[in-house]
């Protein structure tokens, strides 16, 4: 059964798991990718490079008509790398549209798509509840509220027992949490933090309740404190944002409202935060996870953040740096001079280009099944034929596009799978580009 969700959006390239390769061939069809073998290909070469440390001062480019699977591609790369991979998605008018400098913009982006997978061996206690005291005092400031102000506990795991005395801190805790007898819990001393792992199978049994919300587990075995070891993915940018917190960074509207999203950050902090991942790596307790930091529409760059990126890609920390564009020959913005994709040619030496082409009419078809099967929408070979010539006629895009609203049409009149005349009907109320432009002008021309 599957999990209910709030809210559940189905993003458009949430069915790409990889680049879809054996060894370095492409095959036709795998892992959400239809097509573009060669550049597939290419891309698997990449990410060879990458993991055997061989791509550093480089970047890639991929250019290719628009909804020819470049956004895809990009995004398979970053699932080949790792599941921890950071992968940044980033429009270049974005740069422009931000409060902070484009330096800074641009440096937090960086870092964004930069992680670090550290590894940290913690003395915990770690077993399940057996006996609980909140001892409470009156509030200082209300007489008729009363407040923990420590606790005592009793933990046990199957082969021993320890009782524990806590102060306010981790009394406060344990009734935020609601944590009862019966319960399985882990206490990080030097952390300061307590969590709530579970219920234990004997004390869920012994409640007898059909339906809990909460994770049923084995009680731990061996003592009851223990070393263990904890692993966590974090970015640069998130270490840099948690030290400049530390150190009060903050202005007044930030004391009272709980700070902006972005603000710029000191330099210093970011040394700090530099040369303690590197001290760490050197210990062998991290690993660095140079993510994917994904340009799009990059002939809309100024010179001003193509110098800044092409002098960020030869650094020590740089992540994988893909561009993508759909433009020729363009002038590069901020100058009068035109080049290739809009982009200076010393950093178009620096590119490994990679190219995309529109798709056939049986690669859309197969792109619509699993777009239909990513959607939950019943659609037949016949409506998928028929789309898929639409598609050559028009662009990939408007036919994915189809889809969601030919279901609604479909569910509205009670059948349980799209028709043709539902897709005619989408159609209709929903113009492609061409239609939408010619209906433009001959209203101009009445007028």
């Amino acid at each position: 059964m599957e999990e209910l969700k709030e809210w559940e959006r189905i993003a458009a390239h949430s069915h790409i798991k990889g680049l879809g390769l054996e060894g370095l061939k492409a095959k036709k069809i795998a892992d959400g990718m239809v097509g573009q073998e060669e550049a597939r290909e290419a891309a698997g070469i990449v990410v060879k490079l990458i993991k055997e440390g061989k791509f550093a001062g480089r970047a890639v480019l991929i250019a290719g008509p628009p909804g020819s699977g470049k956004t895809a591609i990009a995004t398979a790369i970053a699932k080949e790398l790792g599941k921890d991979t950071p992968f940044v998605p980033l429009t270049a008018s974005e740069i422009f549209s931000t409060q902070l400098k484009k330096t800074e913009f641009l440096t937090q982006v960086l870092r964004k798509a930069i992680g670090a997978r550290i590894h940290e061996m913690r003395k915990i206690y770690e077993g399940e509840v057996k006996e609980i005291s909140i001892e409470k005092a009156q509030h200082p400031y209300n007489p008729y509220q009363q407040i923990p102000v420590g606790a005592s506990i009793k933990i046990a795991t199957k082969d021993e027992s320890k009782k524990l005395t806590m102060d306010q801190s981790f009394a406060i805790q344990l009734v935020q949490q609601g944590i009862e007898t019966g319960d399985v819990i882990q206490i990080d001393v030097d952390g300061g933090r307590i969590v709530k792992l579970g219920k234990s199978k004997q004390a869920a049994t012994e409640k007898k309740v059909d339906l809990t919300t909460e994770e049923i587990i084995e009680v731990p075995t061996g003592k009851v404190l223990k070393e263990k070891e904890f692993v966590y993915s974090v970015t640069l940018h998130s270490l840099d944002v948690a030290i400049s917190k530390q150190r009060g960074e903050t202005d007044l509207f930030g004391l009272f409202f709980g700070g902006r999203e972005t603000k710029e950050i000191d330099m210093e902090i970011r040394k700090e935060v530099d040369e303690q991942i590197k001290a760490l790596t050197q210990e062998g307790r991290c690993e660095l996870l140079p993510g994917v930091l994904y340009v799009d529409e990059c002939s809309t760059l100024d010179i001003e953040s193509i110098a800044f990126i092409n002098r960020a890609i030869e650094s020590e920390l740089a992540p994988i740096v893909i561009f993508a564009t759909n433009r020729g020959i363009t002038t590069i913005r901020g100058t009068d001079t035109k080049s290739y994709f809009g982009l200076p040619i010393d950093l178009l030496d620096r590119l490994l280009i990679i190219t995309t082409r529109p798709y056939s009419k049986d690669e859309i078809k197969e792109i619509l099944k699993i777009r239909a099967k990513e959607e939950k929408i019943e659609i037949g070979e016949e409506v998928l034929s028929y789309l898929s010539e639409l598609g050559e006629k028009t662009s990939l895009r408007y036919v994915i596009q189809l889809l969601a609203p030919a279901s609604v049409i479909s569910t509205e009149r009670g059948a349980k799978k799209i028709e043709i005349k539902d897709i005619e009907k989408a159609k209709q109320l929903f113009l492609d580009t061409k239609r939408a432009a010619e209906g433009v002008e001959k209203y101009q021309m009445l007028k």
